[in-house]
């Protein structure tokens, strides 16, 4: 199988081949594996741990305090350094690279939510690399509720973000093994694992990481996140020779774990449970029509009455004349903008409301019909 949509987890022992600074060889190594892709026009989303270390490396001269507030200087000067490297190896190709730092409450906010997604599918449309990482500067330790905890959950959420075909977490362990395979020479790599219950849990724990914040452990939870999102996962070893490349093109590397469910029945059971939705709109027969049966997205001209208070981001229920639910989706407006521009032409929408966040109201790329 070959993958199209990839996002590809750079993990600390990785990047840093288990020292205290990055490893210029292994980032150049994997920077050129990505820009092979890109020829390919293949999207690609890069998750980078290393800020930390990287930030280690700068203030090598400085003793090391064991508190939070240090990670966070250690990671605000590590973020640029990290970055610059990255912009330097992919300038070799004349490839843009971006940066996005992200929260838990980015992704908890669903107008946050919304406008990463939004942001992140435009780089991709553009061309350009974007490096996602944790924002360690504000989500703190003690906040757990902001925090993701490590950046294998953190990719896990943006391959969900972007309906990614395949999630590539790559580490410096060739995958889930039976065993530590760094202390038992005789354990076995699994290649595939179709269902992660307590036992691949177990085998986990035993292959616990020793450095970074993640680990076999996170990376399973990771795989469990990603796989029931309808994402395929690879764990496996970034050292690898071509890794990255020959796992896009279907090869057997590392451990496979297989979407539990299509994306769009991800998606489906999400929208459509009802349990986020936040308000409701009435539509006309033409806009019903448009969405029903020529999968169009839905426009402004064609709402009738807008129910509810909520906000850009949140989850609308579609209603037809007789009242009966024809879809849901997620809003590009809030409701005090709906009562505005309901009814009126796209083209009008900056100048009633004096700000445009798209011609549609609900985008088909965000949408389930019933």
């Amino acid at each position: 199988m070959s993958y199209h949509r990839i996002v590809a987890k750079f993990g600390t022992r990785l990047l840093t081949s288990g020292t205290e600074h990055l490893d210029l060889q292994v980032m150049s190594s994997l920077v050129d594996q990505i820009a092979q892709l890109h020829r390919q026009r293949k999207e690609i989303i890069i998750v980078s741990s290393g800020a930390i270390a990287a930030g280690r490396e700068k203030l090598a001269g400085i003793s090391e305090r064991k508190n939070t507030q240090f990670k966070q200087v250690l990671a605000s000067i590590g973020q640029s350094h990290l970055m610059s490297t990255y912009e330097q190896l992919f300038n070799r190709y004349d490839i843009p690279v971006a940066q996005a730092l992200l929260t838990k409450a980015d992704m908890s906010d669903r107008a946050g939510y919304l406008n990463a997604r939004n942001t992140l599918l435009a780089l991709i449309e553009l061309g350009i690399i974007c490096v996602v990482n944790e924002n360690d500067v504000v989500a703190l330790d003690e906040i757990e509720e902001l925090k993701f905890g490590d950046n294998d959950n953190l990719s896990a959420m943006v391959a969900n973000l972007v309906d990614a075909d395949l999630l590539i977490l790559l580490t410096d362990i060739g995958g889930l093994y039976t065993d530590d395979p760094k202390y038992n020479p005789e354990a076995q790599l699994i290649r595939r694992v179709d269902k992660i219950d307590s036992k691949i849990e177990h085998l986990a724990s035993k292959t616990a990481n020793r450095q970074g914040t993640g680990g076999m452990v996170t990376k399973i939870e990771a795989a469990r996140l990603a796989t029931s999102s309808g994402v395929s996962v690879i764990i496996a070893d970034g050292r690898q020779p071509q890794a990255v490349i020959r796992i896009s093109n279907g090869e057997d590397v590392g451990t496979f774990f297989p979407p539990q469910t299509s994306k769009m029945e991800s998606k489906k059971r999400w929208l459509l449970s009802g349990l986020a939705s936040k308000g409701k709109v009435i539509v006309d027969e033409g806009a019903e029509i448009a969405i029903k049966e020529q999968n169009k997205s839905l426009l402004p001209a064609g709402i009738l009455e807008v129910k509810g208070d909520f906000q850009r981001g949140d989850i609308l229920d579609i209603h037809d004349e007789q009242g009966r639910q024809i879809g849901c989706g997620v809003s590009n407006y809030s409701s005090a903008d709906l009562a505005i521009i309901k009814g009126t032409h796209s083209d009008q929408i900056l100048t009633l409301l004096g700000h445009n966040y798209g011609d549609e109201v609900i985008h088909r790329n965000n949408m389930v019909v019933v």
